[in-house]
């Protein structure tokens, strides 16, 4: 009985969680890194074709969005996700093989212009649907037998809709432990989602701590602090563009304009346009409306009820296409541009943030997390320039964050998520935070709530029967950037393939002696034809 981290280990993102039990090989999240590796990333130790289960927490990149390239591995078991998980990962994961393939396209138009190697996508669109065929949907605190001795269950989080923690027992040689993966802890009072549910029986809990560092401020009024941003650049002639993350975060900022323009906060500007530059984030919206039962919070559920649709803003406009988002800066008059990524780094937003960092009258308004190294971070941090599309673009527009609003429990909702737990677990691994955030989060709950807590490196495993360290895993910083993706990463594939095809063969032992002969000849005559 095994527990090892393969992602978000002394980092933010790329949440990657490797259970091995009762003969099950299990991940918890399957995440994209975002933002640049602060330490040297670690392959799983298994086969992907090896791997039973993925319990996914939540639809987030960050936490799905290698699923794909694990289903180009081999992979071929079964992703357990809430109903909502599983239909905002229909959107997401297709979209991010789009992502891929388009920014090998590009890449590749350039690499045959200078005459430098090719570049290959992380994976594809053939990827990403079949790993979508994959996936099983779960209600909330539903018993899942993965196996006669191992059971999840998934409870609402409340960070995005359809999120969970989830509660996984294990039964091997009399031996019973109980493991809670928090996924990402939602913030109290959040618009739209009810408020996280918390856990009180685990043997070991691994927990996030994205803000295990500090306090969010007292909750101001939401709406109208957007209001304000609203308003004051309107009256200067300028736009309001807020990169917003298309699943949660646009949803969210919706809610709060309808409430805006229903009571008449901007005065002066008419029923002003609002634009959403994402055809993932249209779609996401169109997700939240047909699943607000069982995941609203009450004032959302009541609004519904009284026939409002939470999210329904007038003068909305929905940009689709390319043409589309084209036409949003070629159009005049005021406007708020809600448009993906949340963290500046890929999509429309940069075509947003070309037109309107430059002039003083707009203002940026960041509204989500913003990870070291990316984009948004740069900006909010104060840089006086920024390159988009090789042209140093100057920052003159006004920038700010919205104050408060974080779909992450800030440290105070942290712990009381952790100190729910009794009695108090044997240990407690932090994760998905800053290097130095991860090490502060665990030394406070070692030394002021007792707590026996680790923040695990990548490839760091434990054995859960002893409550022993198998491995501390890596603990140096790398200070080289990512390597490019070279066409020897289709040859890569074609070794991955071979080890899928070595699993099945096992599988296959005990079968008929007719099908036996004929699955061997049908890999010899393969062979015969490829073997140079």
């Amino acid at each position: 009985m095994e527990l090892s981290f393969y992602g978000a280990a002394h980092e933010v993102t790329g949440s990657c969680h490797y259970l091995k039990a009762c003969g099950l090989h299990i991940l918890v999240d399957c995440g994209m890194q975002q933002g640049p590796d602060e330490y040297e990333n670690q392959e799983i130790p298994v086969n992907p074709a090896e791997i039973d289960y993925v319990l996914l927490t939540h639809a987030h990149i960050d936490h799905s969005g290698r699923l794909p390239l694990l289903y180009a591995k081999g992979f071929r078991g079964t992703v357990i996700a809430t109903e909502a998980t599983v239909d905002l990962c229909e959107i997401m994961l297709r979209d991010s093989a789009h992502i891929q393939m388009f920014e090998a396209e590009w890449r590749n138009r350039k690499a045959k212009r200078s005459g430098h190697p090719g570049y290959v996508p992380l994976y594809d669109m053939n990827d990403a649907e079949g790993v979508l065929k994959r996936f099983r949907s779960c209600q909330y605190n539903e018993p899942i037998r993965l196996s006669a001795s191992v059971q999840a269950r998934y409870v609402d989080v409340g960070h995005l809709l359809g999120s969970a923690s989830i509660e996984v027992t294990v039964e091997e040689n009399n031996q019973t432990r109980k493991i809670v993966f928090s996924g990402d802890i939602g913030n109290l009072s959040q618009p739209l989602l009810r408020d996280p549910q918390y856990l009180t029986d685990a043997d070991y809990v691994v927990m996030e701590c994205t803000y295990g560092d500090r306090s969010h401020d007292i909750p101001p009024d939401y709406a109208a602090e957007l209001a304000g941003v609203i308003q004051r650049t309107f009256d200067r002639g300028g736009n309001v563009v807020i990169p917003s993350f298309a699943v949660g975060r646009t949803q969210e900022m919706l809610y709060f304009l309808r409430r805006i323009k229903a009571e008449n906060m901007v005065q002066g500007h008419g029923d002003f346009p609002v634009y959403v530059d994402s055809p993932m984030a249209v779609e996401a919206t169109n997700i939240f409306r047909e699943n607000g039962t069982g995941y609203y919070d009450q004032e959302a559920m009541d609004l519904i009820r009284r026939g409002i649709n939470p999210l329904g803003v007038s003068n909305l406009r929905l940009s689709v296409t390319s043409d589309d988002s084209k036409a949003i800066n070629d159009s005049g008059g005021c406007k708020v541009i809600l448009s993906a990524s949340g963290m500046c780094e890929a999509g429309r937003i940069k075509h947003h943030l070309k037109h309107n960092l430059w002039r003083p009258e707009c203002t940026v308004l960041f509204v989500g997390y913003q990870a070291e190294g990316t984009l948004g971070r740069i900006i909010l941090e104060g840089a006086d320039t920024v390159k988009l599309f090789g042209e140093e673009i100057e920052v003159r527009a006004e920038i700010c964050q919205l104050s408060g609003i974080s779909g992450h429990a800030d440290n105070k909702g942290l712990l009381r998520w952790v100190q729910s737990f009794c009695p108090k677990p044997k240990r407690v691994f932090v994760v998905h935070g800053e290097s130095s955030v991860c090490d502060l989060f665990a030394m406070r709950l070692r030394d002021e709530f007792g707590l026996r807590a680790t923040a695990p490196y990548p490839g760091a495993a434990y054995d859960l029967v002893r409550n022993t360290c198998l491995s501390e895993g890596v603990q140096e910083r790398v200070e080289k950037p990512s390597p490019t993706r070279r066409a020897s990463a289709v040859f890569q594939r074609l070794v991955d393939a071979g080890k899928r095809l070595a699993i099945v063969i096992r599988h296959n032992e005990g079968g008929a002696n007719k099908d036996l002969a004929k699955f061997a000849d049908q890999i010899n005559a393969l062979c015969d034809k490829w073997d140079r």
